[in-house]
């Protein structure tokens, strides 16, 4: 697997509408997308900085990920995300013949139209880790 850079840190907030004035009026960032991923049960807001994307995530519902989270550990830190160039689907099949546990077997669709897969934090010294590629540059 090559990792050419960290996509994203996501980071759990209860309210889009209360987090993204502190990044934008505080930190001086822009917000340049906001999207829901239906099927995540998440609303997303993203800011660039440098080369790195902060995701904001918001539950839609209670049974989110995302919202549990926020109720066992609060708002912060969610996930670390790596661009992988030679293909989630092969960096999956790489880090399970390691023995990493998988959360998804195979990629899926996240936000920005990404093809994204989380490894479990119980194999990843607790750091709930995405895989991405960006499909348009395959």
């Amino acid at each position: 697997m090559k990792i050419s850079h960290i996509e994203h840190l996501g980071i759990a907030v209860k309210s889009l509408e209360q987090a993204i004035p502190y990044y934008e009026n505080i930190l001086g960032m822009k917000c340049y997308s906001v999207e829901e991923v239906a099927d995540q049960k998440v609303k997303t807001a993203f800011f660039m900085v440098g080369q790195t994307k902060i995701e904001l995530l918001e539950a839609t519902g209670p049974e989110s990920t995302v919202a549990k989270f926020i109720e066992k550990k609060g708002e912060g830190i969610h996930h670390l995300a790596f661009a992988v160039e030679d293909g989630v689907e092969n960096a999956l099949k790489e880090v399970e013949e390691k023995g990493v546990r998988l959360i998804d077997k195979a990629p899926r669709k996240g936000a920005e139209g990404l093809n994204i897969a989380f490894l479990h934090p119980k194999s990843t010294l607790g750091v709930l880790t995405e895989l991405c590629e960006d499909p348009e540059k395959k």
